[in-house]
């Protein structure tokens, strides 16, 4: 009787949330939701990736056509020239006037009021093919008759700033995810061998990467991306500057993992694994890499900012990036002379996409770091 009255009571009590039954993926997204820093981190970076993957949809001008040089960005007014409150909003062109900087001598630039630019979503522009294959026309934000817009100004020859930093962070990103991903491939594979077969494998192992990590990484940079002339193809630089970040960085990653793996190969279910006789490999991908992964995870996120500030560096001294491609740190160029800056500070503009990267990124890993050990 005792026992029915028990399981009666047992059975009317719903079971309790949170028992122990959620998987290790619903553990961390749970911890993550917690974090608002890393929750801004990872809406900002999946913003990054929208605008990287449909950068033709949200480039509002052609990024290779030219005007009016160092034109100042274009304002979105509510109001016309007499101030009277229209709708939708506008926005007035910048041309060339027929007066004359007394300091410059160049023509003066100003907006032109008579000709009005009504603004809009989902207009039509120039055309482009999306993902290369499928023709298209329309684009997020623009004027409504196609004319261009140049939102954040236009560079030295013209070509409007705004858009050729979206078309840029394809290149910036696509360099940043390339290197960091040959990094965490090479780091952590060599990180966990290392570190599982120990004494002398492993002490020449460490040689090697204390070498590595000896070299001083910015000349070595300077000097072997000189190497490519300047007639190579784009492709082949590109290529070149991804091997030599690659084989410069996974060290650190190696040092890290290596360190953790230490520390599980003396755990008991990986002894029991090697007493039953599980070969080697199975041991270090079926039972090391899966509890070295939450730190290599975190590892990447905070790793990809640092590319993207190495690349941006490297593009500014003129050592990643050659024209005709666009990245961040190519754009930068143009701000080499403090006149420039002080003439025209909308040059600065992709600076900032750099920090809301490298804050993006930052703020994910974060609260990863915080997330992947829920218990």
């Amino acid at each position: 009787m005792k026992a029915d009255v028990q399981s009666i009571i047992c059975a009317s009590v719903p079971p309790a949330k949170g028992n122990g039954n959620e998987t290790y993926t619903a553990l961390v997204w749970r911890r993550l939701k917690r974090s608002w820093t890393g929750m801004i981190g990872l809406i900002l970076v999946c913003l990054l990736m929208i605008m990287t993957i449909f950068a033709e949809f949200f480039a509002p001008v052609d990024p290779k056509l030219t005007g009016v040089g160092f034109a100042p960005p274009q304002t979105i007014s509510m109001t016309d020239r007499g101030g009277n409150f229209v709708f939708p909003p506008r926005s007035y062109p910048i041309r060339e006037t027929d007066e004359f900087d007394p300091v410059t001598f160049q023509p003066i630039v100003g907006p032109d009021y008579e000709n009005p630019q009504t603004l809009g979503f989902f207009v039509k522009g120039f055309g482009y093919r999306l993902f290369g294959l499928i023709p298209a026309q329309r684009h997020f934000f623009g004027a409504t008759d196609g004319s261009p817009v140049n939102f954040l100004g236009t560079d030295k020859f013209g070509r409007d700033v705004l858009s050729r930093i979206i078309y840029g962070s394809r290149i910036s990103l696509m360099i940043a995810l390339t290197v960091v991903f040959i990094i965490t491939v090479v780091g952590t594979t060599v990180g966990m061998v290392s570190g599982y077969f120990g004494r002398r494998f492993d002490a020449w192992v460490q040689r090697f990467v204390e070498l590595v990590l000896a070299f001083p990484q910015l000349p070595l940079y300077l000097a072997l991306t000189s190497l490519i002339p300047v007639t190579a193809p784009t492709n082949v630089f590109l290529a070149f500057v991804i091997f030599v970040m690659s084989a410069l960085g996974w060290a650190q990653l190696s040092r890290e993992v290596r360190g953790k793996t230490l520390a599980l190969a003396r755990i008991d279910y990986v002894r029991a694994a090697m007493a039953i006789g599980a070969t080697d490999r199975r041991i270090i991908f079926q039972h090391i890499f899966p509890n070295v992964m939450s730190h290599v995870i975190v590892a990447v996120t905070l790793a990809i900012p640092n590319v993207v500030l190495l690349e941006s560096f490297l593009g500014f001294l003129g050592f990643a990036v050659k024209p005709p491609l666009i990245s961040w740190g190519l754009m930068l160029q143009d701000t080499a002379t403090y006149s420039v800056i002080g003439s025209y500070p909308w040059i600065l503009a992709p600076v900032g996409f750099v920090l809301v990267t490298v804050f993006a990124f930052n703020a994910l890993g974060d609260g990863l770091r915080d997330a992947v050990d829920p218990y």
